[in-house]
């Protein structure tokens, strides 16, 4: 089996990749940027070039392809315009899946989808979403939460760093999941009859709180956190002011989400059914305490060496001075 392989380099992607060609699939990647993409190919994945900026590129990739695993959006500091990438190149990839004849199709989306159809990125979701169920392709859309590896520049490096915490004085509850996990669960649910035709959540094993998480790193690591709260209607006023100007718009959408966090946003949900089928128990989805300890107890000791090379330096700088 062949698998096409859409935003390979991002956080969610390289996991699907690297769990894919463990699993002894061949794995294409639709990329950009052959230079930033070289450890794909490292790794054994075949590089395609390709941009969803110039849906022109998308079709050749196909050839060969038995199934999509599409993990690519565009980024808050892409120049792109969103409904070209989020939306028309979605639905050329989708068209062009069609004739290629692929057999599967897995898309991602965002849990709750459907509370909040007013925010520009959900609503492009949804417009995919409902041409993959109207298209004659097999598919799974999956529902996620927030991610583990977005937690590390949001919460714990600005603790280890002794930087300001930036939070909303929300009260939403996100079962955030490591990528690994949700990489794993996708890669077997190709070969599942029960995963077809089906849209699904994935979450974690428990559900967080900003200022939980936060105590959490700090216990962890051992250091408190400068947390600086920012009021809601402060980002909504500033999104007001930044929606005149075009250079901005990527932003103004992005910050639409103030909206989620002001409707209580909670992503616990049960998926029980999901790991029966999968034979996994919920337990072995890794635990978000488990991963922040295995993160500062990676930097605590990679301190400690950098620290000891550099007592040692001192030492030995000193030493020649003496003679």
């Amino acid at each position: 089996m062949t698998l096409l392989v859409l935003g390979g380099t991002g956080t969610l992607g390289r996991q699907v990749v690297i769990k894919a060609l463990n699993q002894g699939f061949q794995v294409k990647c639709l990329v950009r940027s052959l230079r930033k993409s070289a450890f794909l190919r490292e790794w054994g994945a075949e590089i395609i070039y390709g941009d969803l900026s110039l849906p022109e590129t998308i079709p050749l990739a196909l050839l060969g392809v038995t199934s999509v695993i599409d993990c690519s959006t565009t980024r808050p500091n892409d120049s792109y315009d969103t409904k070209l990438v989020d939306l028309q190149a979605k639905y050329i990839l989708i068209e062009s899946a069609i004739k290629a004849k692929v057999k599967r199709f897995i898309f991602f989306s965002m849990i709750n989808v459907g509370s909040y159809q007013n925010i520009t990125l959900i609503k492009l979701k949804l417009m995919v979403e409902l041409r993959l169920k109207n298209s004659n392709i097999s598919y799974t859309v999956f529902y996620l939460p927030g991610f583990f590896q977005g937690l590390i520049p949001q919460y714990a490096l600005p603790i280890l760093d002794q930087q300001s915490v930036w939070i909303t004085s929300e009260s939403s509850s996100i079962s955030y999941i490591n990528t690994q996990d949700i990489a794993s669960i996708v890669i077997q649910s190709l070969s599942i009859k029960q995963f077809e035709n089906k849209c699904l959540p994935l979450v974690g094993n428990r559900s967080w709180k900003s200022f939980e998480i936060i105590e959490l790193c700090e216990r962890l690591c051992g250091r408190r956190a400068n947390t600086n709260k920012i009021p809601i209607y402060l980002l909504n006023s500033f999104k007001q002011f930044i929606k005149y100007f075009q250079w901005a718009w990527s932003i103004v959408e992005r910050l639409e989400f103030t909206q989620v966090l002001l409707q209580d946003y909670n992503t616990s949900v049960n998926i029980e059914e999901i790991l029966y089928i999968l034979r996994i128990q919920k337990s072995d989805l890794e635990s978000l305490e488990a991963y922040l300890q295995e993160y500062f107890t990676r930097v605590m000791k990679k301190l400690k060496e950098l620290n000891y090379q550099a007592l040692s330096s001192d030492s030995n700088n000193i030493d020649q001075l003496k003679f």
